[in-house]
């Protein structure tokens, strides 16, 4: 039987960055993920690293001020895939006040610090490109900044930096029995590993349930009814749609319900909108976004905008469910977005349950839970991830702009866009698989549209990809740019890798 510290149960953001935490801190760690990694909520969101300006109305000031602070402690350690965007808040006379507005950006601006982004400013929109696509009604609002985040890569590169510290990443891997060891501290836990069907055990020292929604699931394995916290599921809807305005800024967007939308740049053909917020009790293996979550999205848009969209414009949908805190609010968009660590034993083995979080604070809830867990195994270092990179965040790529043009030197041959993509991607990293390399035809098989076979032999081999979905819609968003001849060439190459890859293991 394997025996580790500690055994992660959830391969999220907040899964893979508390693996990342103990690993840093000399812990033998094991994470588990029945799917793949990034598969559901920290896949599903607004792309967004921000304070979450909405949530002051709600009296939110530590979560706000937690994540401003977070804000610029990631935007370090990962440039690649956190960049700065500016917002927009176009005034809308029958809604919030103009005063009440300028009092809450400015409390945003103060309470966490702003060291790397700039102030809050009024403006009159006359004249200005950022007015150009908005109705004539909209003549004045606001702008300020935040942080646009690549949600699925930054868990990958959460779990590639946990592997590289020793801990076992296993995606595709599910917790199906948890019991107290029979002789020694700790948990023996049951893993079913749905790549070979087959099963294992280990043996944990702690348990760390960080399975989002699935939290009170994984709860009942230990038994029934030891569920301490409830939560509630709230389901957000965004859609992609071909690009509604030109410029590199986002829009936030007010609506009479007192929800938010964004409209922000996406994927530079396209424009991401969102987010819908409902109550969700379905099954959440089958969370779908539904045509009226489509067409309050659009609607949203379109009374603000110029340019028109309706449903038949959108490429893409995609829809998570956020397991939120139940703090007995009845509007689900004001369900707090804080978090709950809380350790529990269970017939003496001990497990910490994640409740509640945001993808902003994620590190600081990893920081908090390895204290946590440090003090209670009695062993491991202090905390450490507030100063290091993410993968591909480090040494040259440290600032992007420089270092894209560095890259761009360096493999004049390549085309710009491609250099750029693998750039934003894979930051520093992008040097691993394109060392040595002379000319286009090191990078091996042209598959169509810029993809090249070192790129998705990289992902099967370093970053756990194994389906066309991993590839095209979580490691990267190639399925809104490819053609349906380059998504055959990429499956065909796909399955000659993993052929390859079972044979040698």
């Amino acid at each position: 039987m394997k025996a580790v510290d500690v055994l992660v149960i959830g391969g999220g953001v907040n899964g893979t960055g508390i693996a990342r935490d103990l690993s840093g801190r000399g812990l033998s760690v094991m994470l588990c993920e029945k799917n793949d990694l990034a598969s559901a909520t920290s896949s599903a969101s607004t792309k967004l690293i921000h304070g979450g300006l909405r949530y002051l109305e709600h009296g939110e000031f530590s979560l706000v001020r937690e994540a401003l602070i977070e804000r610029e402690v990631l935007l370090r350690a990962a440039p690649h895939i956190i960049w700065p965007m500016t917002f927009v808040l176009p005034y809308h006379k029958k809604l919030r006040p103009w005063w009440l507005i300028r009092i809450g950006l400015f409390i945003y601006d103060h309470l966490g610090g702003l060291k790397l982004l700039s102030p809050s400013k009024g403006m009159s929109f006359a004249g200005t490109k950022i007015g150009q696509p908005l109705k004539p009604i909209f003549k004045r609002g606001f702008y300020y900044a935040d942080c646009c985040v690549d949600d699925a890569r930054l868990v990958v590169l959460n779990a590639l930096d946990a592997y590289e510290k020793g801990a076992q990443i296993l995606p595709r891997t599910e917790c199906t029995a948890l019991a107290p060891h029979p002789k020694e501290e700790g948990w023996v836990a049951t893993l079913h590993d749905s790549i070979n069907e087959s099963n294992f055990k280990v043996h944990a020292q702690l348990v760390v349930n960080a399975s989002g929604p699935w939290v009170n699931q994984v709860l009942g394995l230990v038994g029934s009814g030891v569920e301490k916290y409830k939560l509630r599921w709230v389901k957000g809807t965004h859609i992609i749609v071909p690009r509604i305005y030109q410029g590199d800024h986002a829009y936030i967007l007010q609506n009479e319900d007192k929800r938010v939308v964004f409209a922000i740049p996406y994927e530079h053909k396209y424009t991401l909108i969102g987010t819908t917020e409902s109550e969700y009790t379905g099954d959440l293996e089958e969370v779908r976004s539904d045509m009226k979550e489509v067409e309050y999205l659009c609607a949203a848009v379109n009374h603000y905008f110029r340019h028109q969209i309706k449903p038949s414009d959108v490429a893409w949908t995609y829809s998570g469910v956020r397991p939120l805190l139940d703090d007995g609010v009845q509007d689900a968009s004001s369900v707090t977005r804080g978090y709950m660590l809380d350790v529990e034993e269970y017939h003496g083995a001990r497990m910490l349950n994640v409740y509640g979080g945001k993808i902003t604070t994620f590190r600081k809830l990893s920081e908090q839970a390895g204290d946590k867990i440090v003090a209670l195994l009695g062993r491991g270092q202090g905390a450490w991830t507030a100063t290091e990179a993410i993968p591909g965040g480090d040494g040259s790529a440290a600032n992007f702009t420089t270092f894209f043009k560095t890259l761009r030197r360096e493999y004049s041959w390549m085309p710009e866009p491609l250099t750029y993509r693998y750039a934003r991607s894979y930051g520093a990293r992008c040097r691993e698989f394109l060392r040595g390399f002379r000319r286009m035809s090191d990078l091996g098989e042209h598959l169509g549209d810029d993809v090249y076979e070192i790129e998705v032999t990289y992902l099967v081999n370093v970053e756990w990809a194994l389906t066309m979905e991993d590839i095209l819609w979580r490691r990267s968003k190639l399925g809104l740019h490819i053609s349906e001849e380059t998504e055959k060439n990429i499956k065909k190459l796909l399955k000659k890798i993993l052929t390859k890859k079972d044979t040698s293991d």
